[in-house]
């Protein structure tokens, strides 16, 4: 069942699904709801019965400790936390850190990820084979995607790719960025409405939301000037949601993060 109210913004969405049209791309977000073996909550007391008369009751879960992590991994074993730290130090120097801009427009590119790199195809079923780890950095300094390649014994950066008009997808703390770009911008006002209108309370910050996204790419006539460069620029379409309760429709808004802009599509 899907409930629409119509609020400022269009509307403040509850129910099973949203379906995101963006530029030749769709995205489909599952809500939250509640699911349960029937509506008159049978499921809950077939779980509890016990063994006279119907199914044996069912043991309290065990949760085991889990082992404890090694300084390093072996094969196709998750990076340690140890071997993450080692590789994101060797893949930034001091050089790349002080020319590098954060999408806060602080010192030292965006990390986005850190990642164990494939093997080749040569050693995929060498557990020998050398662990690498590859780091991806979005530099919104050139606007430029930075992956480095460490191998993890050496400590040295065997490879690194830089590209331009490359945009994955976005990491928590641009999200974040974003969010607070439109809270900020006349056209946030709606989205500040409608959390007022859904809790009675000021929206002033991004951690008052619950935050995905995609990425924008901009389409020839399909958006104001504003957003013409999205795609060079990194551009994000947030899908916000109060915790416990209702998704915002903020899908008309696009927060160009590189101009630090925000524009709305027709």
């Amino acid at each position: 069942m899907r409930n629409i109210v119509r609020r400022h913004l269009g509307k403040v969405v509850a129910g099973t699904a949203i379906a995101v049209t963006g530029t030749a791309v769709m995205v489909g977000i599952t809500l939250p709801g509640s699911v349960s073996a029937d509506a008159s909550g049978s499921g809950r007391a077939a779980a509890r019965q016990d063994g006279a008369g119907g199914s044996p009751a069912v043991a309290p879960g065990v949760v085991e400790q889990a082992p404890a992590e090694g300084v390093k991994g072996r094969g196709d074993d998750p990076l340690t936390d140890d071997e993450t730290r080692r590789a994101e130090t060797a893949a930034l120097t001091r050089q790349q850190f002080a020319a590098g801009r954060d999408v806060a427009g602080k010192q030292g590119p965006q990390r986005l990820s850190v990642d164990l790199a494939d093997p080749g195809p040569d050693r995929l079923d060498d557990a020998d084979a050398p662990r690498r780890a590859e780091v991806v950095f979005y530099d919104y300094q050139d606007d430029a995607l930075v992956t480095r390649t460490v191998d993890l014994e050496t400590g040295k950066v065997e490879r690194t790719a830089t590209q331009q008009g490359v945009q994955p997808p976005l990491a928590p703390d641009e999200n974040t960025e974003a969010a607070r770009l439109l809270i900020a911008d006349p056209l946030g006002a709606g989205l500040k409405a409608d959390y007022k209108d859904a809790t009675g309370k000021d929206l002033t910050s991004p951690g008052q939301l619950m935050l995905t996204s995609i990425v924008y790419r901009a389409v020839p006539g399909a958006q104001p000037a504003v957003l013409g460069q999205c795609g060079h620029d990194r551009c994000v379409r947030l899908f916000p949601k109060i915790p416990n309760g209702s998704w915002i429709d903020t899908r008309s808004f696009v927060i160009d993060l590189s101009s630090r802009k925000v524009g709305r599509l027709a």
